[in-house]
């Protein structure tokens, strides 16, 4: 069919001119001026007869034509915020019957990632080839889940297909924190060794289909992924991705954030302020938990991951230090000290089983040899002042009314934990912190008191129930903004201390899924929005889903 040429309104600037988005080169190059951006935000754009974001009219055209589309002959229409189609029904000479309005289709501009001439090639050509039209690439939501979604719109008019790719190209360029350059860090040791297949099986045809370049390193030992940041260009990236499990992305968390600081100038001790990390980072999951991405994403799934990076999905998400008196120790999310250190610990030491069986062989051992630990443990709650309003009513009786003013717990506890963000996971849905989110300034502090092996256990349960796993007498739960705690060595009745898996001055922390040896106290502190990450606030999401039926 012949191709209508494209249509010039008055006001829509023409083919190749868009005056209602950014253009990349307005982007901000410092992370702190970072818009935050979501794919399912809303877009502005000049209206007939209206201003432009306003209600009124309907959106002017820039481009206008004939396409087929699912074998039917449509009139399609690019708008700056839309491209929508019709079917083409002609009139029926004589006929008196009234008929039906085409039903019209649509597709939000800043739900497409991709969009490409489509070409019939013979087998082993791989350029030019027979032209048929224009492919869009979508990315669509499923629950939690993205999925990606072509849609051809054919006509073989060379000239026009090349005018609507180019402006449709120009558009896509024009939308802000979409990553053109990355750095890819793969660690090919990642639970099963899948990270590898994972990334160019899942992500690596993604990210050529959106035109975005990948320079790929593959660590080879353990600190590879903090050394290569240290000395890497970051300039030279929109963004950094991390293909691994838990303890990959806690090294590379914290390389990043350290570099931030070397870049800073700032001296890193145990009293430091810490500057924002400078790009973001994409996490594919490929390990056996993946806690952050699955705090992050709702679901652990690769292709869901990298489309949020595609899209440029920015999340702020609160981090924390955790420091000696006079050293930094390390930057992360998370953390365990008891139970939770220990079982790592044991974890650690047998690195040749594999790596389901590994995790659960320790939790039965560290089980089977239960024992506390003697502590001093010290923490500065939030004030109801400072409560986030999606915790008022819930824990607003129970917060102190004066700021900084630091409570003090001793005894023998069997688990600490002091977790930044909820920290979900195919074995705790619910989240081992639930009462903590990405960004809302809190820590929650978890502390389990000694009691029997049965109680604990029953504890331990309910994460993967949907009962709540606090309501026992021996766990308290407060939110926190900073935390100290002191261990303090026992010996048994022969002499010995007990932590035999560790040297005598050492006892286990379990941060990010990364074990962490220390000797004395650790100052845990919280720090707001200190990264931003590729991806999408789920709680936000659950809560538009029950309050409105639009997504």
């Amino acid at each position: 069919m012949a191709s209508r040429a494209p249509v010039r309104f008055p006001g829509s600037g023409g083919p190749g001119v868009n005056k209602h988005l950014s253009p990349r080169s307005a982007r901000s190059d410092s992370m702190g001026e970072r818009r935050r951006v979501s794919a399912w935000s809303e877009d502005g754009g000049a209206r007939a007869g209206g201003d432009p974001g306003g209600g009124g009219g309907r959106l002017v055209p820039l481009l206008r034509g004939i396409f087929h589309v699912e074998k039917t002959s449509c009139d399609v229409s690019l708008t700056s915020s839309r491209l929508l189609w019709s079917p083409i029904r002609p009139d029926t000479p004589g006929s008196s019957k009234v008929q039906a309005q085409p039903q019209e289709a649509s597709i939000e501009l800043k739900d497409i990632f991709s969009v490409k001439l489509k070409r019939r090639r013979l087998a082993g050509q791989e350029k030019g080839g027979t032209l048929l039209g224009l492919t869009i690439f979508v990315c669509i939501r499923k629950g939690h889940k993205l999925k990606e979604k072509a849609i051809d719109f054919h006509n073989l008019s060379e000239d026009f297909c090349d005018i609507w790719h180019r402006q449709l190209k120009e558009i896509l360029n024009g939308f802000p924190n979409r990553p053109k350059c990355l750095k890819v860090i793969i660690n090919p040791h990642s639970h099963k060794g899948e990270a590898p297949n994972v990334y160019y099986r899942h992500v690596a045809p993604l990210f050529k289909l959106a035109d975005i370049q990948a320079h790929v390193t593959e660590t080879n030992y353990k600190g590879h992924a903090l050394t290569l940041l240290k000395e890497c260009e970051l300039q030279e990236y929109d963004g950094i991705v991390c293909v691994g499990g838990d303890g990959t992305v806690s090294e590379v968390v914290h390389g990043l954030l350290l570099r931030a600081q070397m870049d800073a100038g700032k001296t890193v001790n145990g009293n430091l302020s810490p500057v924002r990390a400078p790009l973001p980072l994409g996490i594919i999951p490929s390990g056996t938990t993946d806690v952050l991405a699955y705090s992050l994403h709702g679901i652990k799934h690769p292709v869901t991951a990298a489309l949020h990076i595609i899209m440029g999905n920015i999340q702020p998400v609160d981090a924390c230090t955790f420091s000696t008196e006079d050293k930094l120790l390390r930057f992360g999310f998370s953390s365990m000290f008891g139970f939770g250190g220990r079982s790592l610990a044991l974890a650690e030491k047998h690195r040749w089983m594999p790596s389901s069986q590994r995790r659960d062989f320790a939790v039965i051992k560290t089980l089977a040899s239960l024992k506390p630990d003697s502590c001093e443990l010290s923490f500065l709650p939030i004030s109801s002042q400072q409560l986030p309003f999606h915790h008022k009513r819930k824990h607003e009786d129970s917060l102190p009314e004066d700021k900084d003013e630091w409570k003090h717990i001793g005894g023998e506890l069997l688990n600490v934990s002091i977790m930044a963000i909820p920290c979900l996971c195919s074995m705790a849905p619910g989240g081992l912190a639930p009462n903590t989110r990405l960004n809302d300034g809190t820590m929650e502090l978890i502390i389990v008191r000694n009691t029997s092996r049965p109680e604990f256990v029953k504890h331990l349960k309910r994460y993967a129930t949907q009962k709540n796993q606090f309501d026992f007498p021996f766990v308290e739960t407060h939110l926190v903004k900073e935390v100290k705690l002191c261990p303090q060595n026992t010996q048994n009745g022969n002499g010995f201390y007990e932590h035999t898996e560790l040297s005598e001055d050492l006892h286990p922390w379990n941060i990010d899924g990364d074990l962490l040896e220390a000797s004395s106290e650790v100052h845990v502190r919280l720090h707001p929005e200190l990264i931003n990450l590729y991806g999408s606030n789920i709680e936000e999401l659950d809560e538009a889903k029950a309050t409105c039926n639009c997504l």
